[in-house]
């Protein structure tokens, strides 16, 4: 029933990226990965995802944060932390926190900070 959409996620080693990478169209942040996923996803989902892809985020001790990356009222792009998983603690952090439940709308950007 859910709509599929298109996340464009932007990972980083250390931290998240700041708010003046996105305020170009175009110019955002080279690290970006393309995901077709839904808005009922969960950060578990997505943390397993992101480990396809990102090495670092394979490590036992890793710890990911996620933040939406969307514009404000003046359309200056926000950078908000919404929530954590553990590369490998199921269960431990957000993991079943879902996009929707966390207030992801269409057309935000996902920024993962892995640590």
């Amino acid at each position: 029933q859910t709509c599929p959409l298109l996340l464009r996620v932007f990972t980083k080693v250390g931290g998240h990226h700041l708010n003046e990478e996105f305020s170009e169209r175009g110019k955002e942040p080279k690290d970006e990965v393309q995901i077709y996923t839904w808005k009922d996803a969960t950060l578990r989902e997505l943390t397993d995802l992101v480990k396809e892809v990102a090495l670092p985020a394979r490590k036992r001790n890793a710890r990911l944060s996620f933040a939406f990356v969307y514009p404000d009222k003046n359309g200056r792009f926000v950078v908000k932390q919404v929530g954590s998983t553990f590369s490998y603690g199921h269960g431990r952090g957000d993991d079943a926190k879902s996009l929707g439940d966390l207030g992801f709308q269409i057309g935000d950007y996902l920024s993962v900070s892995i640590m």
